[in-house]
């Protein structure tokens, strides 16, 4: 980040971070008051010494959540952003229901029409990034999360590092390749421009990952190669012992939006119109037929477990691989390197009396 400028203005900060929720590469995010009111929030401190060479990153962040914050109740809001020599700041809502799938395991059932409730408000806050000109571009389970843990809590979506404000009048203007493997769109992996259709193929992903527990690119792909491959030609399934109990119509929904051609997908307002979606919403008619009412979650639950255990093994294997290469120690002195992360660690966290510097 910039260093302080003349016009720069220092002043007291206003909030007291607490217990960390989080830790990225670059970033933690910790619980945080407000002095003055005692409302919550989450603050997301960046070092900026692990951000060299990447500063503009984080102010990209800052462009797209200062459009879109308060616009839609299912998008995070920033509600006030400083910075000090070290780090920066991004004060955000504070989610305390947790992880999508986190919460779906931890329901009693689960129904087709949850599945598509859930969707709809995805594809709803989705609609309207759309009509702002950006691109989410890692719409995923991990960056959906309640905003409280009652019943009836809002879902919300999160983490903008990665989204673009886009040329209105541009299909596909962007060219970084980014995202989460399993969810990427064919056009991000060949690199010949994407824009807003990698959203609704994303949607397709997830639409499918809520249906069955596991994604639909990666089912019996031996390797991530054989699971890109399986991106870039849009092969994949609906393998009758996992779907049998599902819809025809959320099979159209998924299909209509799993197309290699980002032209041909639906988009964000086209999905919101589709029958699967609207049916959820309409008081039920006797005589439209309806879809299975059975319940997905013992399945659901069991695959998702299943890939969460094996998301946790890789994790693991590639901590020890990283330290097998480390310059300070091998795989053999993990818990000594464990503690030494913590000098990355942003230090100046306000506490009431910490100067911070605010710019327009």
């Amino acid at each position: 980040m910039t260093q302080p400028s003349s016009s720069a203005a220092l002043a007291p900060c206003e909030y007291k971070t607490g217990r960390s929720l989080g830790q990225g590469s670059y970033a933690t995010v910790k619980e945080a008051v407000k002095i003055k009111t005692g409302e919550k929030y989450a603050v997301k401190v960046i070092s900026k010494r692990l951000m060299q060479g990447r500063e503009h990153m984080i102010l990209n962040e800052i462009e797209v959540l200062k459009r879109i914050s308060k616009g839609h109740p299912n998008i995070v809001t920033l509600w006030d952003y400083f910075e000090t020599p070290n780090n920066l700041y991004l004060v955000m809502d504070l989610c305390t229901g947790g992880e999508l799938f986190d919460r779906i395991c931890e329901k009693g059932s689960f129904f087709e029409g949850d599945a598509a409730e859930i969707v709809r408000v995805v594809v709803d806050a989705v609609a309207y990034l759309h009509d702002q000109s950006i691109v989410h571009r890692d719409i995923k389970p991990e960056n959906l999360l309640f905003k409280t843990k009652e019943s009836l809590s809002d879902l919300v979506i999160a983490d903008f590092g990665l989204s673009k404000i886009m040329d209105p009048d541009k299909f596909d203007s962007l060219m970084t390749t980014c995202g989460t493997p399993g969810y990427m769109a064919p056009e991000v992996i060949q690199k010949k421009g994407h824009g807003k259709p990698v959203d609704l193929w994303s949607i397709g992903v997830l639409a499918y990952f809520l249906l069955c527990g596991y994604t639909p690119f990666d089912y019996e792909a031996p390797s991530q190669a054989d699971e890109l491959q399986n991106i870039l030609t849009g092969r994949y399934s609906f393998a009758a012992e996992y779907w049998y109990d599902v819809s025809d119509m959320a099979k159209d929904f998924i299909k209509k939006l799993l197309l290699v051609d980002p032209h041909e997908r639906m988009t964000a307002r086209q999905a919101l119109a589709h029958p699967w979606l609207r049916m959820y919403q309409a008081p039920v008619d006797p005589e439209t037929p309806q879809t299975p009412n059975v319940d997905l979650l013992p399945h659901v639950r069991e695959r998702f477990n299943a890939r969460r255990m094996f998301r946790k093994a890789i994790d693991v294997v590639k901590a020890v691989n990283k330290l097998a290469h480390s310059p300070h120690g091998s795989a053999n002195n993990l818990t000594h390197q464990t503690l030494d992360v913590s000098e990355y660690r942003p230090k100046d966290d306000g506490n009431g009396d910490l100067l911070v510097i605010r710019r327009e």
